[in-house]
């Protein structure tokens, strides 16, 4: 019985634990800045970009032709609930640039990913 409740208690802790850093860095989110890329300084090429806040993580290839991206690959996106927030590639394909809406429901996911476009650009 002792070691069912050490174990219950051990569970607890660290379950705790996870919830802290989640919204930590979830806070750290929702006050992070994206610097748009000038994209005519930008060569022709795939550029591969990533971005990890606990507990979404994204990978990126972007692909710029002509001083334009012409394709954005996500190749991870492990997530909570913010599958929808892929659909964020479309609007920066669109406007060519990362000042952009993100997707409502899936805000963190959203802003991930243009991190990641973010890095790979620069």
């Amino acid at each position: 019985l002792i070691i069912i409740l050490a174990i219950i208690v051990l569970i607890i802790i660290v379950m705790t634990g996870i919830y802290i850093k989640a919204q930590s860095d979830l806070k750290e989110l929702s006050t992070m800045e994206i610097q748009d890329i000038d994209l005519s300084k930008i060569e022709d090429g795939n550029y591969k970009g990533s971005y990890n806040v606990f507990p979404i993580s994204v990978k990126v290839n972007v692909y710029v032709k002509n001083h334009r991206i012409t394709d954005i690959k996500i190749l991870k996106h492990t997530n909570g609930q913010g599958g929808p927030g892929e659909k964020i590639t479309e609007l920066i394909l669109q406007s060519q640039s990362l000042d952009v809406d993100v997707i409502s429901g899936a805000t963190y996911s959203s802003k991930v990913i243009i991190k990641a476009v973010e890095n790979a650009l620069k």
